[in-house]
């Protein structure tokens, strides 16, 4: 889809207030993100030094966080686009919001795998000596981010 189709009521919202967080479950599961319950989300968010949520008038559509030590580093996790708006600049309005927050700063993130593409067009670069320890390691490498 075409950026000009995106939605003319979006509006933009940078705290946890009045979340539905089963909501933010529900979304990241439908695009095939790692997701919990409800209350582990809102646990993880409130916990976060950005955050943005995407509304197309009341309907949550989108969101990312990042967390950081607001000095020099900081990690980007959960940006996610409910699938029908995807294609329509919402991902980038998120990450730009984000990384609005954080100028200062390094930021560090994993894309889920077929996305590598949106995040290099956002001068993101594939770490040549990133490294991770996952709690499901078996998972994830079967999910392909990890050799």
């Amino acid at each position: 889809m075409a950026k000009e189709d995106m939605p003319k009521n979006i509006s933009l919202k940078h705290d946890c207030s009045n979340v539905d967080w089963d909501c933010v479950s529900s979304i990241l599961k439908s695009v095939h993100m790692t997701h919990f319950e409800g209350d582990v989300h809102k646990k993880a968010f409130e916990n976060s030094s950005s955050v943005v949520f995407v509304y197309d008038d009341d309907k949550l559509i989108g969101f990312g966080r990042a967390i950081s030590d607001c000095a020099y580093e900081a990690a980007i996790y959960d940006v996610a686009v409910v699938r029908e708006y995807q294609g329509k600049g919402l991902g980038k309005m998120i990450l730009n919001n984000i990384l609005e927050s954080i100028p200062q700063c390094n930021v560090i993130l994993y894309a889920s795998p077929g996305k590598e593409g949106f995040y290099e067009k956002m001068n993101f670069k594939k770490l040549k000596t990133g490294m991770a320890r996952f709690k499901d390691a078996d998972k994830m490498q079967t999910k392909g981010f990890t050799e």
